[in-house]
């Protein structure tokens, strides 16, 4: 049986009502859960590109990507392992003000993590951090102790080592 690995898929469609809705019912039919997903303009005027990130085999995610080609809306799918894209994502953490004035420790946390503070207000302030999974996850274990008043995670963002030709393709239609 071959082994599960994280997988990057780069879905490109137009911008239609209810894509996002159908290509969720096929990682669900295959029983395929999701460890994230973002959406976003892509590098083409009017074309979208979603971002899905699913640990499976190698199998699976190739037949999976035939399937969401099939759906009108998409011009054209792809899938990367984790060393063939770059990737990142970002976390805020918001924690109440009287922490980073009175206790030191969590001054020296967003210093050793490299996160940035970008909103100090009277009752909280907000951290930004910017990494990989563990990086954030890290951040928010140390510090979850201090007290999170909220938390939030983006889904992954990547782009691939090589390039994908997709401006080039649909320049050919």
């Amino acid at each position: 049986m071959e082994e599960n690995k994280t997988y990057t898929l780069s879905v490109y469609t137009e911008n239609n009502l209810g894509v996002m809705n159908r290509m969720s019912g096929i990682f669900l039919k295959r029983r395929i859960n999701l460890e994230s997903i973002t959406a976003s303009q892509s590098e083409i005027k009017d074309v979208f590109r979603f971002l899905f990130v699913i640990k499976t085999n190698e199998e699976q995610v190739r037949k999976l990507v035939g399937q969401i080609e099939k759906q009108i809306e998409v011009i054209k799918a792809y899938y990367h392992t984790d060393d063939e894209t770059i990737y990142q994502e970002s976390a805020l953490f918001k924690i109440a003000s009287d922490l980073l004035f009175d206790d030191r420790e969590i001054q020296n946390i967003i210093k050793k993590s490299n996160a940035n503070i970008v909103t100090v207000a009277r009752d909280y302030f907000v951290i930004e951090k910017t990494g990989r999974r563990h990086e954030t996850e890290q951040l928010y274990q140390d510090l979850k102790p201090h007290g999170l008043l909220q938390f939030v995670r983006s889904g992954r963002i990547s782009v691939t080592k090589e390039p994908m030709r997709i401006s080039e393709m649909l320049a050919n239609f």
